[in-house]
């Protein structure tokens, strides 16, 4: 006869075994999921564009900013964490990014939206790199699954330019 100790080790490897067949299941279907967001970002004005007492230039925009990422959606997703990105370069550094904007979508429902807002960090460059610059705007989406491996991505809308002149 089999005593009760080794039953239940029995039962709890048998429920961790089908546990963890259903999370690879899961996590399998995520693939299958061919994601199409749509992003547009408007920028709206450029409040200042100054050069600080330290020799760092630093832009303020107002941004309106469109997404529809309810496509990142499976029945395996927590949550998707959006950061808005703008991209440019120095004679230094061949890729600057900054981050203007971040959110965490926790749900579809919540993954169609149209905002307008200001950068939430400050776009400040080390040097005075930033007159007349071209730079893009970047979207990019971290999906984070219940189960199975984080799925990253970003969208790139190019053809910004800053002022040639600091205001």
């Amino acid at each position: 006869m089999h005593s009760f100790g080794y039953r239940l080790n029995a039962l709890f490897t048998f429920a961790v075994t089908i546990l963890g067949f259903i999370c690879a299941i899961a996590s399998f279907t995520d693939t299958l999921n061919s994601p199409s967001p749509s992003v547009q970002v408007q920028v709206l004005n450029v409040n200042w564009f100054q050069k600080q007492p330290n020799g760092n230039d630093e832009v303020y925009l107002t941004l309106n900013i469109s997404a529809d990422l309810q496509t990142l959606f499976t029945w395996n997703t927590k949550q998707v964490f959006a950061f808005l990105a703008a991209e440019y370069e120095t004679p230094k550094h061949p890729l600057n990014q900054i981050s203007l904007w971040d959110a965490i979508i926790p749900t579809k429902e919540h993954a169609k939206f149209t905002i307008h807002t200001s950068n939430k960090y400050r776009f400040v460059d080390q040097g005075s790199n930033l007159r007349g610059k071209e730079f893009n705007l970047t979207l990019h989406w971290h999906v984070m699954p219940k189960t199975g491996k984080m799925f990253a991505d970003k969208l790139v809308l190019p053809g910004y330019r800053l002022p040639a002149q600091y205001r």
